[in-house]
């Protein structure tokens, strides 16, 4: 996206004047706090006559109620503002809040927030009401005796009594219980000791708990700082003296998956974008500040130095991302900027505010640590790459970014673009994933770090979503492999393979191939890159051919013009683009001949960082009945002087001994 007019008095969004948030300067608590009050000062004017609801700009429909949504836009700015109270900091709107919950739980007002049904959303928006009430025992004593009855009954009488889906949501209601027994209200200890247990069943080892029972394969964000270990060590922190030895386990989890969480986080601040409810942003560091609000002694070799570089460098990124406000100055459905296509079902306009889970950090002293250090560089002490068991990842941090292999895991429905979410190949803090923007052809598919295969001559294409996965080692070296049939009568074995000190750029991507049943079209594409050209904007042209050390090659054609020679080259040679680094794919089986390199022009606003892309991609076609092995190098490099781009390009990444034999002996 174009990087917005840089001025004496600040960042411009666009035209117009800076949003505060990029304007602060962040290096101490003070600073911090200053960032939260840019999120919350531009909500007054979208709160209800009696504050107890607040509706944000973006007329969208979501699966629940209009009120519900609204209760949601109150309720989840709570999670900053009560760090904020917690730690001793003011903000001049606390009032409103307090207003809006006593007239939200009282039945005879206008704004009543209405009795909770099974599996309501009002029971997410209880987590931060909970906590809030657990931290400020000013917003319990200024809500009122009445105030206090109503939310008795709405907070805790209702939400023992109701069904909840059987994922993190549980931890909701704790929090419901936990925010009341905190103030000596009506709470059901019985309820609370039994989510709390159940919970505990979705601990997989490593420190890692899944996001739900088993035989659900789902460890992103959720399990780590949007809700369960982040709820774990909040729990661990309020609950431990009721609860010592459940609260010692939680922060032994805590230190344990510490040291692969820290893997999601590069130099520059970037996370990983893995998942679903990624517009959640900034949340995905709330686990950091959870560890020294919890007490959490880290394990070696990390320091509260490095936990606070990696906090506030991700929250100096979000500060570049100049376009995810909507006029208002409120934070939009989205990414880097508003989009529509990757939100869930449950995104309404409110719910990016749980992005103020980030300021948990503000409610821990100024004299702890996490404050006192000087920010530090994880990435100086641990090891470049790891494998993660669990999650089913392969971690690298080389050739200039920070990227995962992922086995394929599953969301435990089939969520709108979860393939893209959970099924692609690698993810990358540089090369954001893409979700489809519609499902005709391959640019509205925009298969980005995805293989896709079509039955219809290209209309339609099917990728991995769900898969039998494992992670192997091959000669002492970690490699995924997953199994998975787009087709009922389409077979494929997929092996992902890190890159090597050698050919630190590459990585390899496997498929063997048995279209048992039907002749198919096969779509191998690289990551995404962005597709503007900085000499004013517009897409790339064939590689130096306008701009020295930019473009593409082949050369990027206008969509649909499929029949165009010049778009096309062998597979042997590839097809890579460069502009915000540089990107591309190449065919390097010798068996693999059939395949020819091209560009796809992605449908606008289908990645999550870069509005327009281009993504490099491999194309074959397997006939019926035959069985093939695509062995894919993908190249990337984001980092660096852009005539250096492309000086790995050249230098192939070698197939190793193990795969030449397996592929030597198939039938």
């Amino acid at each position: 996206m174009t990087e917005p007019t840089k001025t004496k008095g600040g960042i411009l969004l666009g035209h117009s004047t800076p949003h505060p948030f990029s304007l602060v300067k962040l290096s101490d608590r003070t600073s911090v706090q200053n960032l939260l009050k840019t999120l919350l000062d531009p909500l007054e004017p979208f709160f209800s006559p009696l504050k107890a609801r607040t509706k944000l700009p973006g007329a969208t429909a979501v699966r629940f109620d209009q009120t519900a949504s609204e209760i949601e836009g109150l309720c989840r700015p709570l999670w900053g503002l009560s760090c904020l109270l917690a730690g001793g900091g003011e903000y001049k709107g606390t009032e409103w809040w307090i207003e809006g919950i006593k007239n939200g739980v009282d039945e005879e007002s206008k704004e009543y927030w209405g009795w909770p049904r099974d599996n309501d959303q009002r029971m997410v928006e209880m987590c931060p009401l909970g906590f809030a009430l657990a931290v400020v025992p000013e917003i319990w004593q200024g809500i009122g005796e009445e105030g206090q009855k109503g939310v008795e009954k709405w907070l805790g009488n209702s939400v023992n009594e109701k069904q909840m889906p059987d994922t993190n949501w549980l931890w909701f209601r704790v929090f419901a219980n936990l925010g009341l027994k905190r103030n000596g209200g009506r709470y059901s200890q019985e309820r609370l000791d039994r989510d709390v247990e159940h919970l505990d069943t979705f601990y997989r080892g490593d420190g890692w708990s899944n996001d739900g029972p088993e035989g659900i394969h789902q460890m992103d964000y959720y399990s780590s700082s949007f809700a369960i270990h982040f709820l774990q060590l909040v729990y661990a922190k309020l609950a431990g003296e009721d609860d010592p030895e459940r609260a010692e386990e939680f922060r032994r989890r805590a230190q344990k998956v510490a040291l692969d969480l820290v893997y999601y986080y590069d130099e520059e601040g970037r996370s990983i974008p893995f998942g679903r409810s990624v517009g959640y942003r900034f949340a995905m560091v709330s686990f950091w500040g959870a560890l020294a609000y919890a007490d959490v002694e880290l394990p070696a070799p990390l320091t509260w130095g490095m936990v606070k570089g990696i906090v506030m460098r991700h929250l100096r990124w979000w500060q570049t991302q100049y376009d995810m406000w909507s006029p208002a100055g409120t934070l939009t459905i989205g990414y880097s900027y508003p989009n529509m296509y990757m939100a869930e079902n449950y995104n309404s306009p409110g719910s990016p505010y749980w992005a103020c889970l980030a300021f948990i950090c503000l409610a821990v002293p100024e004299t702890h640590p996490f404050w006192t250090s000087e920010e530090q560089n994880h990435w100086d002490v641990i090891p470049p790459a790891k494998a993660l068991v669990q999650p089913g990842h392969i971690m690298t941090n080389v050739g200039g970014h920070c990227f995962l292999l992922s086995s394929g895991q599953a969301c435990s429905y089939p969520m709108k673009g979860t393939h893209a979410k959970y099924g692609a190949f690698a993810y990358s803090s540089a090369y954001a994933y893409s979700v489809p923007p519609g499902l005709f052809t391959l640019e509205q598919y925009a298969l980005a770090s995805q293989l896709g295969l079509s039955d219809d001559g290209g209309e339609y294409w099917k990728t991995r979503r769900l898969s039998k996965s494992q992670l192997i080692q091959k000669n002492g070296l970690p490699v995924l492999e997953s199994l998975w049939s787009p087709f009922p009568d389409v077979h494929i074995k997929t092996y992902l393979i890190p890159p090597v000190a050698a050919t630190p750029n590459w990585h390899l991507r496997v498929h063997r191939i048995h279209a048992e049943g039907r002749e198919v079209m096969t779509a191998d594409g690289s990551f995404a890159i962005c597709n503007e050209r900085s000499l004013d904007g517009r897409y790339l042209d064939l590689y130096g051919t306008v701009t020295p050390y930019e473009g593409t090659s082949p050369k990027v054609i206008g969509n649909y013009d499929l029949a165009t020679p010049e778009a096309w080259a062998p597979g042997r040679d590839g097809a890579f683009a460069v502009s915000k680094g540089a990107v591309g794919i190449k065919a390097l089986e010798e068996k693999d001949a059939g395949r020819t390199a091209t560009l796809v022009n992605a449908d606008p606003n289908s990645n999550l960082v870069e509005a327009r892309t281009t993504i490099p991609t491999l194309q074959g076609t397997i006939k019926k009945g035959e069985k093939v092995w695509y062995v894919s190098g993908i190249y990337a490099r984001p980092k660096g002087k852009k005539e250096k781009f492309l000086d790995g390009w050249e230098k192939l990444p070698k197939i190793p001994d193990w795969l030449k034999e397996e592929i030597a002996n198939d039938s």
